[in-house]
């Protein structure tokens, strides 16, 4: 009788959200990965009861259904329809937060164009030259903002920027075809496992990159595998494990200081064998002027390719904005020593530098895959050169 009562109580507060009393659920202990070179760490799913953070996503590899995207949990991690917040409040969408995480570069940029615009009745080449000076000083790069400026001179000689208002209508025009030139969402069909290798330098957010695109895999019924390749930092393994356990993936590691090219065949290994979707591969931080940590990411791409041919489909680029045009000298010799295929640009939010965006865009004509404004899983989002420059503006 006791058990019906506890029964039933359980499905009063999972449906009305009425707490009885507080239950201590026993603990199980951690399990020892330390002792073996690559290990699975099965994720455990908690009692909805006494979870305090959402739960893992299901493991089915069938399609989240619809009326479960509507709201909820399920919305506030993956970005679709937000409920009310208490007192009534609309979450705000993607775009006005994408506004936000701007400021700090439309206020170094913008703001000064409209600034050096304001009440001209009259566009001339001292005009331009002034803007081309704001353009490099915002990061665009002197390639991209030469290349925009000679632009512009021609539609000036074309008697097409009688004032202000149209010079900064022309510049728009003129960034978002730019970055619209070959824009390619990652499409992941066509190959199984889907093997994405993810590089770049230290404190990028490559492992917290892989943990939000691993929910967002999730959220499309995917079935994913994370590769713990980075086995020097101390802490990597245990985010990336902290990531696998609340998105509800295995995660494939190794002990500190191993050999990561070990941890990686594991990986391929298991992929293969269970039959994922996606493979997500994260690597040590590596200094893009070291030649022999260079020489081990090409060790790490042949081990893949030798596993799964074909693979790695993506090789995934990740870039501070806050670096500036640093993250241009990056981008080149990473693009030379790991034939990169995308680009994802983080921390937009916390920097008034996000005109590398066009200088990168310019000079490698690589896809922008991703951009990240801010730390929860909604905040990294397709690129989308039409909707970035209007919320720049």
């Amino acid at each position: 009788m006791e058990e019906k009562k506890g029964f039933f109580r359980g499905l009063l507060k999972r449906f009305t959200g009425v707490e009885e009393s507080p239950v201590e659920l026993p603990q199980e202990p951690a399990e020892e990965t330390a002792t073996v070179p690559a290990t699975v760490l099965p994720v455990e799913e908690l009692p909805a009861a006494a979870a305090p953070v959402p739960p893992p996503v299901p493991v089915a590899a069938t399609p989240i259904p619809e009326e479960e995207k509507k709201g909820g949990l399920f919305a506030k991690l993956f970005g679709g329809d937000v409920e009310p917040a208490e007192g009534g409040e609309k979450k705000p969408g993607f775009f006005e937060r994408l506004k936000r995480g701007l400021s700090k570069t439309s206020e170094s940029l913008v703001g000064r164009i409209d600034t050096l615009l304001l009440g001209k009745k009259k566009i001339d080449a001292d005009t331009l030259e002034e803007l081309e000076e704001i353009l490099i000083t915002a990061d665009l790069g002197v390639p991209a903002t030469v290349d925009l400026i000679r632009t512009l001179e021609q539609r000036l000689k074309r008697n097409e920027l009688q004032d202000g208002e149209t010079l900064k209508r022309a510049l728009k025009e003129e960034l978002i075809a730019r970055l619209s030139h070959k824009q390619q969402a990652l499409v992941t069909s066509g190959h199984s496992p889907f093997v994405i290798l993810v590089i770049g330098v230290n404190g990028v957010g490559k492992t917290t990159t892989i943990g939000k695109l691993a929910c967002k895999f999730r959220a499309e019924g995917k079935s994913v595998i994370l590769a713990a390749g980075d086995t020097f930092r101390a802490a990597a393994s245990e985010q990336l494990v902290i990531w696998g356990e609340r998105v509800g993936v295995d995660v494939i590691r190794g002990k500190d200081g191993s050999d990561p090219s070990a941890v990686v065949f594991d990986a391929c290994k298991a992929a293969v064998a269970r039959k994922s979707d996606i493979l997500l591969v994260d690597t040590a931080g590596r200094l893009h002027t070291k030649v022999n940590l260079m020489e081990e990411l090409k060790k790490i791409r042949r081990i893949i390719g030798r596993e799964i041919p074909g693979a790695p489909h993506e090789t995934m680029l990740i870039l501070d904005a806050a670096t500036g045009q640093n993250a241009v000298s990056q981008a080149r010799i990473f693009k030379e020593a790991a034939d990169v295929t995308g680009i994802v640009l983080t921390k937009l939010d916390g920097s008034a530098k996000g005109g590398v965006v066009v200088a990168i865009r310019r000079e490698f004509d690589l896809p922008i895959r991703y951009i990240g404004i801010g730390e929860s899983v909604e905040d990294l989002r397709p690129f989308d050169a039409q909707e970035f420059i209007e919320a720049l503006f």
